[in-house]
């Protein structure tokens, strides 16, 4: 066997249905890339940076295609479902493996709270009368019935979505292009490049408030990795994985960095403010007959894109925490559909945790679910870019074959991606806003180590066991 194939006597079947086609990872990679972060997320970061939130989203883009590149490599050397969770179990120890696959599953949990609010808050746009808990019910509701059906309804209803997002902001891009060019609209006389720099400066507030931007800019970025966890379901991984990952320079540079250079050159950054979309308002002040309705259904449609992906994922990592004796056995078994529905209907009960916030807290919940989200997120992405150092060294020292899908600049980018979230993790810590994530990573961390605890008392094998039902060799 060569170093260009995927070593398939090694790789589990899982039982899982391999629904997903090329056509629908590609479009999920992409969707991964535009989320609620970007359509919501970005107003208060404009808010906060001025023009230079392009410069902050174009640097996190380099440092997440480093993570994705070094996930990459560990997907071609191992294709499972479980690939975070997987890696750290096997480079890390097992410890590693149980706290990243639980911070994965409340990462997605808290995430499908923070979509659920960015959702009824687009539909606040249309029906203002409409309390932001019922909208997030509903849309809860929906989407966890797509889930259940069928891996091939979610990645079809992923496919849409993203393609929706997609179209629209590419649309907006050549309509602001317009505006810029050909001066239409009521922005037309105002819309001019110069926007970027003539209001104060490209670092309006200096560079220290432009770098407090970067744990909300990362928030932007969560989703890009669920492609690691499409591998266990993907009809041909080896093709599939390299090119989704290999696209997604392109996709920052168009959807984020191109995005964002055209809205704010079109608008001024101080028309800017957290809480609303500036794809809204960028629309709006074009005056575009039904311009602004039309990008709020989009940022919807992105927010649940986002939801629905959460809604897989959990699942996926419940399972294969079940898999390893680190949760219950419940949520290892599979219904007639092959899809892992006691873990999405747990996961899918606790994002209902989202909806209450929306009831008690509905001007503070986005804020606090998304600082929670990205604290989760660093975690995994860092233990990503660890088991891509430690498989690295173990390839060097002929321990371990060498993958398909080598990151270039090996083990090297994985030190400099780890040390910038070591970075923005001392940022978070910072922002008095945005600190609460730390004090919830904390008590989690503290029922981490409780829960470890409780599993090597009642299975000290828990370091070598693992349950042959979840892994079949094909």
């Amino acid at each position: 066997m060569t170093s260009a194939q995927v070593d398939t006597e090694n790789v589990p079947e899982e039982g899982y249905e391999r629904g997903l086609g090329s056509r629908q990872v590609q479009m999920i990679a992409i969707g991964g890339a535009i989320g609620v972060g970007l359509f919501m997320g970005a107003g208060a970061n404009i808010a906060k940076a001025g023009p230079s939130i392009i410069l902050m989203y174009a640097l996190a883009g380099v440092v997440i295609f480093f993570i994705m590149r070094a996930l990459g490599e560990l997907l071609l050397y191992r294709p499972v479902s479980g690939s975070f969770a997987e890696y750290a179990r096997e480079f890390l120890g097992p410890f590693f493996g149980f706290v990243t696959g639980w911070t994965y599953w409340l990462m997605w949990v808290v995430t499908g709270m923070a979509e659920l609010t960015a959702a009824a808050i687009y539909i606040h746009f249309w029906f203002p009368e409409i309390p932001q808990w019922v909208s997030a019910l509903v849309f809860l509701v929906v989407l966890f019935g797509v889930n259940l059906i069928s891996v091939k309804i979610f990645g079809e209803v992923e496919f849409w979505f993203s393609m929706i997002k997609v179209t629209a902001i590419i649309g907006m891009i050549v309509i602001g292009l317009g505006v810029l060019t050909l001066g239409f609209s009521d922005a037309g006389d105002t819309a001019a490049v110069s926007n970027l720099w003539s209001h104060d400066g490209f670092f309006p507030n200096g560079i220290g408030s432009s770098l407090m931007t970067l744990q909300g800019v990362m928030f932007a970025y969560l989703a890009v990795e669920l492609v690691g966890v499409t591998a266990g379901e993907s009809e041909n991984p080896e093709k599939t994985l390299p090119k989704a990952i290999n696209t997604l320079p392109w996709r920052i540079i168009v959807f984020y960095v191109g995005a964002l250079l055209v809205i704010l050159s079109v608008v001024k950054w101080t028309e800017f403010s957290a809480g609303e979309s500036p794809f809204v308002h960028a629309f709006g002040k074009i005056g575009i007959p039904l311009a602004a309705g039309i990008v709020n259904f989009v940022v919807l449609t992105a927010a649940l894109s986002s939801c629905n992906s959460g809604m897989y994922s959990t699942g996926r990592m419940l399972r294969d925490l079940a898999a390893n004796s680190e949760a219950p056995q419940a949520f290892g078994k599979l219904n007639a559909r092959k899809t892992p529905a006691v873990g999405i209907t747990v996961s899918v009960a606790l994002m209902g945790i989202g909806v209450v916030l929306n009831y008690v807290v509905p001007e503070k919940a986005f804020l606090y679910v998304t600082s929670v989200a990205t604290a989760a997120g660093i975690w995994t992405w860092m233990m990503i870019l660890i088991s891509h150092i430690r498989y690295r060294a173990a390839v060097d020292a002929g321990r371990l074959r060498a993958s398909s899908f080598p990151a270039p600049g090996g083990a090297l980018f994985s030190w400099v991606a780890l040390l910038f979230l070591i970075g923005v993790t001392c940022m978070i810590a910072y922002d008095k806003d945005a600190r609460v994530c730390l004090y919830v990573a904390a008590g989690w961390a503290v029922a981490l180590g409780i829960g470890w605890a409780v599993l090597k008392s009642r299975n000290p094998q828990i370091t070598e066991r693992r349950d042959p039902e979840f892994e079949q060799v094909g």
